[in-house]
């Protein structure tokens, strides 16, 4: 995919210069202070040879307007802006070529970048940035304050009057160009130098790596604060790259271990691709990456490396190991690089058509949680209890004595009453009372939408103390009236949802309560618990209709719900996937009152491959669908077919740990989303943050990690209207995300405890967190806010899905 069009020796040898590319011209310099620009959309036209430096050049940048092209070039004596174009006219008319002079005697520059207008240039020299106009000999600004020399300056694309500095005090900073102040400034990022930084204008952060190979992402909000996104380290991720490779020989896996160790430093640069091989047509922004033995191309939604390009599997390049990058956007949807030779005193412009990286990473079958067709004849999901016919006595001989009455009572005739003394008189002065009235008709809950345009909830709008032993889980009922909160102290509590009034308390497992649903027709609803066992309880009954487990099963439950419209009970337990007929009879014998007339039937048992035990899975209710989705204990996600009893895709190592909690896309049954959107789903995993996967391709498409997640199962959910997601953390705080960008929207802080459970109010925004110490708090949306259309902070690969 690498293609080199450019091959040239020089006499840069042993000099780390900033080398100068965009996407049709490239500058080299010559003879130290000569500088040869080369065209690579015109290999016919002859380079242009620009003079009038006197001492070495150390530092070269191209503008970001494509007309006129602007060289900027520096050295210890002069700062010389050159219009390209220009100087190609002059010298096909036999004159010199010139630029503008506007700097001098300002130190060995070794960084040099224009703003996005071309107004002004940033110099790097020593610890000082100064701000150039790129049209006359003018110092606009001056800034100091790093404790090391600079090593790169970048204008903010969104807002000129905002720079970015990194220095060898491995720091960076955020200056006003307005004030001349500091914004913001970070922490020690690392032991190694900052070597670059770039701007990423869809989502508004910033991107800078250290020579040690670590890169980190910032958000840059329009308070100038920045907030970590992600950190990424380049060898750990390589590592986990090529473990998902199919086949490597032993001896290629000793020279990529000795390459990690050899990794030196790294230049940055950001461009984008647009996804044509999918229905819906995605733009990804993607992290070009360069470094001393290749090309990194990392995915910035999810940080995890789309292909590393080596120099040693491309034998027809010039380059065998590189001294120094030069990054730019190229056309056509390609990145060029102007890349040094360390070893040999040789050149080279490389190009990459970022569309070849489309396929990369691509997995799955094109499934979807929707049915594409009717069951199979053999499909577990046509299983039904079977009829049994009423046994009736066989009928002998004569006709039986019939009773004269067919009533259990028979009115009495009043023969033995006290004769009624008073004729009938109308009461009078009745006081109408207002529940004797007709019940109007509700146009609440049922006739109401869910708000697509409503902001995050983030008001606290009440606080109870339920227990002191942990919320384990949450699960509201479909019409978001009533949830279940099930107790570590082995106990479920059923709340209205406004959380007023004495709950109802059930009580019967032996152990700490780890799941609750309720079932789709609200008319029951089920608790797993660690004691191995199930109860399924009818509304309003305070004795459980069905019992399951104990004995029968080994393992503890990882899970269970009520499944293709209430038709099953489906649990996980082990490497095992148990699929249950049942019949809730709550009638009850006076004779025989502790008997159950309610019924279970297996309809099938599914083991995972490789046996290994499920710790979470998914799948929905509200709609038929065959889809279940398993995660095991070996880090990886299995997809099952319960219409074909198989599973039908697998992706191996989705986290770095085994994920404690998936949760699907469901909505509700007052919003509307787009069909495609019901594909995503969200798995968590200790120390390995929340990713947002697609069905469709079985990749990650996203991922948040700014919460903490270091011991405890924190769980995630996603908002009714698909806008937003929100965790647990273990900072006593719940985390909101925008679902488009990997940046936090809220941080709900001051909870008493680690937050473990999140669940959204499917009727209304409301979202409900349940603690370690046993607190609840709802939390609901500002009654003025509103939810932000601006796409300028859209992530284009998981838009917003409404209908």
């Amino acid at each position: 995919m690498l293609i080199e069009n450019l091959s040239l020796t020089w006499d840069g040898l042993g000099s780390h210069r900033q080398l100068a590319c965009c996407h049709c011209y490239c500058g080299i310099p010559v003879h130290q202070k000569d500088i040869l620009v080369y065209s690579h959309t015109d290999t016919d036209l002859k380079p242009l040879l620009l003079t009038g430096h006197h001492g070495e050049i150390g530092a070269m940048a191209f503008g970001k307007g494509s007309r006129p092209a602007l060289l900027c070039s520096a050295s210890a004596d002069y700062i010389i802006v050159w219009d390209v174009e220009h100087c190609q006219k002059r010298v096909k008319e036999g004159k010199v070529a010139a630029g503008v002079l506007i700097g001098s005697l300002l130190g060995e520059v070794v960084h040099l970048s224009f703003c996005f207008s071309d107004e002004r240039v940033a110099a790097c020299s020593g610890g000082t940035v100064y701000i150039l106009s790129s049209k006359r000999n003018e110092v606009i600004s001056t800034l100091t304050g790093h404790l090391g020399p600079l090593t790169s300056a970048e204008f903010c694309p969104w807002n000129k009057e905002i720079l970015i500095t990194t220095s060898e005090d491995r720091t960076f900073k955020v200056w006003d160009l307005r004030t001349e102040a500091v914004c913001y400034q970070s922490f020690v990022l690392s032991a190694s130098p900052l070597i670059s930084a770039c701007f990423i204008e869809e989502t508004r952060q910033l991107i800078t790596g250290s020579t040690d190979g670590q890169v980190w992402s910032f958000s840059l909000n329009d308070d100038h604060k920045c907030h970590l996104v992600t950190k990424m380290d380049l060898q750990k991720m390589e590592r986990r790259h090529h473990t998902h490779q199919e086949t490597r020989v032993q001896s290629n896996q000793t020279k990529i271990m000795w390459k990690l160790q050899s990794q030196s430093s790294i230049w940055l640069s950001c461009g984008s691709f647009t996804d044509t091989g999918n229905e819906q047509q995605r733009d990804n922004s993607c992290l070009c990456i360069g470094s001393s033995d290749g090309l990194y191309v990392v995915d910035l939604a999810t940080s995890e490396l789309l292909t590393v390009l080596y120099f040693k599997d491309y034998p027809n390049l010039s380059i065998a190991l590189a001294r120094s990058w030069s990054i730019s956007p190229g056309q056509n949807n390609s990145m060029v690089f102007l890349v040094t030779s360390l070893f040999t005193p040789s050149v080279a412009l490389l190009e990459l058509n970022l569309c070849d990286l489309v396929m990369i990473g691509a997995r799955g079958e094109g499934l979807s949680v929707f049915p594409s067709s009717p069951p199979l004849p053999e499909s577990p999901l046509n299983a039904q209890f079977k009829k049994k016919e009423p046994s009736l006595p066989k009928k002998k001989g004569g006709t039986k004595d019939q009773p004269l009455v067919y009533h259990t009572k028979v009115k009495s005739s009043g023969y033995t009453t006290t004769p009624r003394r008073n004729m009938f008189s109308p009461k009078t002065n009745i006081q109408k009372n207002p529940s004797s009235n007709k019940v109007k008709k509700n146009t609440g809950l049922l006739l109401r939408d869910y708000p697509p345009d409503k902001a995050a909830p983030t008001i606290l709008h009440s606080h109870l103390s339920v227990t002191d032993k942990p919320v384990n889980c949450l699960h509201y009922s479909g019409d978001g009236k009533q949830i279940l909160c099930g107790l570590g102290d082995s106990s479920v509590l059923l709340y209205k949802s406004s959380l007023t009034g004495d709950p109802a308390v059930y009580t019967g497992h032996d152990k700490p309560v780890s799941s609750v649903s309720w079932s789709l027709s609200r008319q029951c609803w089920l608790s797993a618990s660690e004691d191995r066992s199930i109860r399924i309880w009818a509304n309003g009954s305070k004795e459980p209709a069905i019992i399951m487990g104990n004995n029968s099963i080994s393992k503890p439950i990882r899970g269970a719900q009520f499944y293709y419209l209430d038709k099953f009970l489906l649990f996980a337990s082990g490497p095992s996937l148990y699929l249950y007929l049942y019949d809730v009879d709550t009638t009850h014998d006076n004779i025989k009152r502790y008997q159950q007339r309610s019924a279970v039937k297996l309809a099938k048992c599914l083991t995972t491959t490789s046996s290994t035990d499920i710790t979470a899975f998914s799948t929905v209710n509200d709609f038929l669908s065959y889809i279940i989705l398993l995660c095991g204990s070996d880090r990886s996600i299995q997809v099952f077919d319960m219409n074909r009893s198989t599973v039908v895709s697998q992706l191996p190592d989705a986290h770095s740990r085994a994920a404690h909690c998936i949760t699907q896309n469901k909505g509700s049954m007052f919003s509307t989303q787009a069909p495609d959107s019901y594909n995503l789903f969200l798995t968590s995993a200790v120390t390995d943050g929340v990713k947002i996967w697609d069905l469709r391709s079985l990749r990650c498409v996203r991922r948040y990690e700014n919460h903490v997640n270091r011991c405890l199962p924190c769980s995630s959910a996603i908002s009714p209207c698909g806008h937003f997601i929100a965790t647990g953390s273990e900072d006593n705080s719940a985390y909101v995300y925008d679902i488009r960008s990997s940046s936090v929207l809220h941080k709900l802080q001051k909870h008493s405890d680690t937050v473990l459970s999140v669940t959204f109010n499917p009727a209304t925004p409301e979202l409900l967190t349940g603690t370690l110490d046993g607190k609840l708090r709802l939390f609901q949306p500002s009654s003025a806010a509103s939810l932000s259309h601006d796409t300028s902070a859209a992530v284009h690969g998981i838009p917003y899905m409404t209908g």
